[in-house]
């Protein structure tokens, strides 16, 4: 990219204080440099904590606020973003986020200990140029948390609720950017399912495998753009404090210095719980769902559809070796009132799910989630 910029006679500086699973102190750190540097443009190359680092970038440089302004409701002011803003370019190096082509950038709030976010239809980037080839880098672990994330953002766009369902905002300006499950968001994630299913394993068990890895990124694109349009619930919403108020666990594979625990990982964790318990309000979505992940439904009963769904995506985290539970990532039962809290902050997500969702289903949801098998 830089032989490129250079050759193009472009002038350029590099930010590179990019955090896994980035902060808002370090969503704060690229603003201040974007608005210093006064850019034309922003080029983003990277995973997921990349290109949501430089969407905030922008947001914070192109329209000027406190940093809570644009932040989600209830956590922050929830204020929309007022206009358009620079061109940003997205090139991902991971397969998993869909980060090039979603209006969402994602940061821990530290002090609170709670993930939350910024989204508006302005800050989808420009362009994404989405290359097998820059993911020829990524760690076997890294790509079984990312492909994992793949899986979660297909699964919950097509179980969240029809988009017909949803209640409808007092103004145009107030309408989500996620807006449920709908017909042209399910052809995106029922084809990413399907190449999940296929080459999810073989892309984290050769990272030399070629076709593996266009695969996956291919897929990690498609369940972005189903996703970006129909969002994400329940597993994200209970992932976001596991992740928030993570103690000592550090994932073997990771570079990192501190504890946290990836986002992949932590929201495939509650995916099977939450499977059981939302597949009454369509069974047969859910039955498509296993189907698209490799399941048998030739024979099934509706009845058991979310059993059905669970052991699958089950499967897939043995196969790639995640936790065994909450417990493995240093969570307790004591630890479910703060969790079910944390979750309940995330109010955009929760509002997604198919199933009216309250304190009491989420302290039984993170229960189950504690050992899974």
């Amino acid at each position: 990219m830089q032989q490129s910029l250079e050759d193009n006679e472009l002038d350029f500086a590099v930010f590179d204080a990019i955090e896994i699973e980035p902060t808002d102190t370090s969503f704060l750190a690229a603003s201040k440099f974007a608005t210093e540097g006064n850019f034309d443009a922003i080029l983003a190359v990277g995973g997921g904590s990349t290109i949501d680092t430089a969407k905030a970038a922008n947001v914070f440089a192109t329209h000027p606020a406190d940093f809570l302004d644009y932040v989600n409701a209830p956590i922050g002011k929830g204020k929309p973003v007022p206009g358009p803003l620079k061109p940003l370019i997205a090139i991902p190096t991971t397969a998993g986020t869909g980060s090039e082509t979603t209006g969402v950038a994602i940061f821990d709030l530290v002090s609170r200990r709670v993930k939350t976010g910024i989204a508006s239809k302005y800050v989808r980037p420009t362009l994404g140029i989405v290359d097998w080839d820059n993911t020829r880098t990524q760690p076997p672990a890294v790509a079984a948390s990312a492909g994992l994330d793949v899986l979660s953002h297909a699964l919950e766009s097509y179980t969240a609720i029809p988009y017909d369902q949803r209640l409808r905002p007092a103004r145009p300006s107030e309408r989500s950017a996620y807006q449920g499950s709908n017909p042209m968001s399910d052809v995106w994630a029922l084809r990413a399912l399907e190449i999940v299913a296929e080459f999810l394993p073989r892309a984290v068990a050769d990272t030399s495998d070629d076709e593996a890895r266009m695969q996956m990124i291919l897929a990690s694109s498609m369940a972005g753009i189903g996703f970006g349009n129909a969002g994400v619930h329940l597993p994200h919403a209970m992932a976001y404090p596991v992740a928030g108020m993570v103690r000592e666990f550090r994932p073997a594979g990771f570079a990192t210095d501190h504890a946290m625990v990836p986002h992949g990982m932590s929201v495939i964790l509650h995916t099977p719980a939450v499977a059981r318990f939302t597949a009454s309000t369509s069974p047969q979505r859910h039955l498509l769902g296993a189907k698209a992940l490799g399941a048998d439904i030739s024979r099934a009963n509706p009845a058991d559809a979310g059993r059905i769904l669970a052991d699958r995506v089950i499967h897939f985290m043995q196969t790639l070796k995640m936790p065994h539970g909450l417990r493995e990532v240093g969570y307790g039962s004591a630890d479910i009132p703060a969790l079910v809290d944390g979750t309940l902050a995330q109010q955009r997500l929760i509002k997604l799910s198919p199933v009216a969702t309250g304190a009491e289903e989420l302290a039984q949801m993170f229960e189950e989630s504690m050992v899974i098998w």
